[in-house]
């Protein structure tokens, strides 16, 4: 089964730079989309590539704003919008996925970059997130969750970490709790089978940061380890354009 996961920076500015193209091309089972702006019904009229998926979608109270979306070829028992907690789940930031042998959380984790309210909110639903995988965990299923974490996680996820030490997205704090998630029992899938640098899936669009490759890896799968060896391959598509993320994925046996 492959997985992919896309921070679009806006569904509709997608479409319009080929999202639909790069769609049927790579053909994935799952397709997990975050800050997709935009609710469904805005998009009546060009969703006809779809016929084989199922189509899951949590919009943002707030008009043009966060969102998720996910594409399944084989269909969940049971999807949920939220963690059941109001000041994440107005913000159309999770989906949770129930599957035979694993959940899928496809989440847009909040940046924290604005001030320290937000950054303090970005780790509060740390911790909701963190207490939601591990109540999921404890049924036994494999727990999946991919998406843009707006963290880098070690300083060979960024190419200048030096430079960002005091920037949210590299703070002591952010990754502390990176650390913490990972001392809980999952997997940095993407490290499971790659070691080298220079691996990145978000760049700026200012300063030709892209064509230079100056950027930083936030967007991840990670897995609980557990059930780690359900995951055959991880992989970043660097070259895959639309948008100042690209997508990530894996290979799950299932």
């Amino acid at each position: 089964m492959r997985i992919i996961s896309w921070n679009v920076n806006g569904i509709r500015a997608a479409i319009r730079n080929g999202f639909w193209d790069w769609f049927e091309q790579d053909g994935a089972d799952i397709i997990c989309l975050q800050e997709v702006k935009a609710r469904q019904e805005q998009l009546d009229g060009q969703l006809q590539p779809l016929s084989e998926y199922q189509i899951h979608w949590n919009a943002a109270r707030k008009p043009g704003y966060s969102g998720v979306a996910t594409f399944c070829k084989p269909l969940p028992s049971q999807t949920t919008h939220g963690f059941g907690i109001e000041e994440f789940d107005t913000e159309g930031r999770i989906l949770i996925h129930e599957y035979e042998r694993f959940f899928l959380l496809n989440i847009y984790y909040p940046n924290g970059q604005r001030d320290q309210q937000r950054l303090d909110y970005k780790l509060r639903f740390y911790d909701a997130f963190l207490e939601k995988a591990e109540k999921l965990r404890s049924s036994g299923k494999a727990v999946i969750a991919c998406g843009d974490f707006n963290t880098a996680h070690k300083e060979i996820d960024l190419k200048n970490p030096k430079a960002n030490e005091n920037t949210s997205g590299f703070l002591p704090v952010e990754r502390a709790w990176m650390d913490q998630f990972i001392a809980h029992g999952y997997v940095d899938t993407f490290r499971k089978f790659h070691s080298g640098g220079e691996q990145y899936s978000w760049w700026t669009y200012r300063f030709g940061a892209r064509k230079r490759n100056v950027g930083w890896r936030i967007d991840y799968f990670f897995i609980d380890q557990e059930h780690a060896s359900m995951v055959k391959d991880a992989f970043i598509l660097q070259q895959v354009m639309g948008s100042d993320h690209c997508p990530v994925g894996i290979e799950l046996q299932v």
